[in-house]
Formats: C-alpha cells, structure tokens, sequence
C-alpha cells in the first residue's frame, strides 16, 4: 500500500542527563537559539539513530521479508576494524538475498533506512544520491534549560601499580575524577515530514510507516547510555493528507508546556514529569481547521503525561 504524505510530531522527555552532547561544548547540551533564549536541542541524527538501533535490534536478520535491514550501522570484520560503506551494502545486499552488482537498484530493497531516510553513496567507480521520503527537524525543549555541572570519582585507577627496574611503583594507586553536564528535566518536541512522491521513489511502504512510528517510541526506550539520561517517549501525532502536495507544517508550534517560561527560569523548576502538563488546544484548532485536507489523524499517549485539551483522532495503544 503506498504512503500518504503527511507529518509527525514526537514529544519525548529526558531526566537526569544530556541525550545529544556538542562536542564543541565541552559535551554540554546543543543550544541552537542561544544562551538568552535558554532552550536546548537535540539533532535529527540522534533521532534517527534511536529509529536505526532498535531497527537494527530487532530485525538482526532482515524480518521476514528481509527488507528491514539497517545500512547506515556499524559493523566491524574479524579483524576489529570498521567496514567502509561499499563493505556494508554489499553485505547488506549479501544479507538479503540479492545481488551485490546492483547496488543502485537493490539496497533501497534490503535497507529499511535507505528507503526511509535516503542515503549518500559514493565509492570508486559508483555513486548516487537517494533523497528521503521521511525527513526530521531538531527536536527543542518547550522550555528554557539550565545545565548542571556535576563531578565525581571512579573507585577503579586507570593504570595497575608496577614495579620498575629499580624498585619504584608505577601507575594509579587511586581512582579517577569524572566530569559532566545533566539536565534534571527537559520536554521535548521534534517535528517530521512523509513525502509521498519521494516514498514512491525509494519504494517506501506502509509497513516501513508503521515501523518508522514504532521505532520512534520503543528506540526512545530502547537505547541506553548513562551520559544520555532515562529518556521516555510522551506523545507522539501521526497526520495523514488527502493531497499529496499538500502540508499545514510546523504543526509542533501548536503545542504549549505549562508551566511557563517564568518558572523554569526560576529558584525551583519542575523536577517531576508530573509538575508539567502539554496543552494541545491549539494544535487541535489548527487540524480541525484543515478537516477537509487530512485523511486521518492518529496518536500515542503515554498516559503519564497530562495532556489539556483534546486532539482529533483516533488513539491508538501503545506498543
């Protein structure tokens, strides 16, 4: 069945960490708007990144199909060094049945993420340009953020205590400081968009839809680092559009946190994802002001977060 062009928006929160560092930053949180607007961000390719690992996880072997395999990945030969990525779609390609002289034409058909999100391939002798159909925007807090600066030890030295030559010790007798940045709390919204022209193209389906949705919430939970904090998927809209050429856009501009600036900025921001609530009132205004252009709405709500207002739609359980 052919997709539908349409948008995403994926509320998600974090506690307790950074989930996307600038390394430009000494690993604090990316801050696109500046210091004065106090909001951080997290890039589309930490968002699909949580799509592929879980992807990648789940259908190690392709899925029965053999058609969700994840290109864009890591993998290492016996030897412990890197793949290039002529070796990895070859062995994708390899991996799914299908011919590794035709690269161009068969690892859109093995890799759930080439057909999705597109892919750049250029080796010697070979290359094209794949745009694709799904393309996400930063995801930004809906508040202002303040950073915490935080240390502390690791009871294990870096380096075992040796005897030299002469009898003196060498190496670490004692553990080692560590340093970073956390974030006690910060909600998220990311927005996306589905084009049904490019989803022709690249021979996306509606079962890649409905695994592009899935992976957003259970790669969220999915994927773990201590330094990225516990991170939890919230809310997350699926709109469908009867014309293809058709879009509203920055649909996640119609949803509001409360409390409000004042209190994040405060002696005692919200600490608790129960101190906080998402107004999507006037989200729903705006959809239900294109009624005649939409083909369907959906949603997921995990119910720990208060949502004030009500979406149009159909609800849909949680994976």
């Amino acid at each position: 069945m052919s997709v539908r062009s349409g948008e995403i928006v994926f509320v998600k929160c974090v506690k307790d960490g950074i989930p996307n560092r600038d390394p430009l930053n000494d690993s604090d949180a990316r801050r696109i708007f500046g210091e004065d607007d106090g909001r951080v961000s997290l890039s589309d390719v930490s968002i699909k990144r949580d799509v592929r690992d879980y992807v990648s996880a789940k259908y190690r072997d392709g899925g029965p199909d053999r058609r969700r395999f994840v290109y864009c990945r890591e993998e290492r030969r016996e030897d412990g060094k890197l793949l290039g990525r002529e070796s990895l779609a070859k062995t994708v390609v390899e991996r799914a049945g299908l011919s590794v002289e035709q690269v161009r034409e068969d690892l859109p058909k093995a890799a759930f993420d080439v057909r999705v999100f597109g892919a750049v391939y250029s080796v010697e002798g070979e290359s094209f340009h794949l745009t694709g159909p799904v393309q996400f925007g930063w995801a930004h807090s809906l508040h202002p953020v303040e950073t915490k600066y935080v240390q502390g030890t690791v009871v294990m030295p870096s380096q075992d205590v040796r005897s030299d030559s002469e009898g003196r010790d060498t190496g670490k007798e004692q553990g080692t400081i560590w340093s970073t940045y956390i974030l006690p709390l910060a909600v998220f919204a990311m927005p996306g968009v589905i084009n049904a022209t490019l989803a022709k193209e690249a021979g996306m389906d509606e079962n890649d839809l409905e695994l592009l949705l899935e992976a957003l919430w259970r790669g969220t939970q999915h994927r773990q680092a201590r330094g990225r904090g516990l991170q939890q998927p919230l809310l997350l809209i699926h709109v469908e559009y009867q014309d293809d050429f058709f879009r509203l856009g920055y649909l996640e501009e119609g949803l509001e946190l409360t409390p409000g600036r004042e209190a994040w900025l405060g002696g005692a921001p919200p600490t608790y994802l129960d101190e906080v609530s998402v107004n999507v009132t006037r989200l729903a205004s705006v959809l239900g002001g294109a009624s005649d252009r939409i083909a369907r709405v959906r949603y997921w709500h995990n119910p720990v977060l208060k949502l004030v207002g009500e979406l149009p739609g159909t609800p849909q359980p949680l994976w």
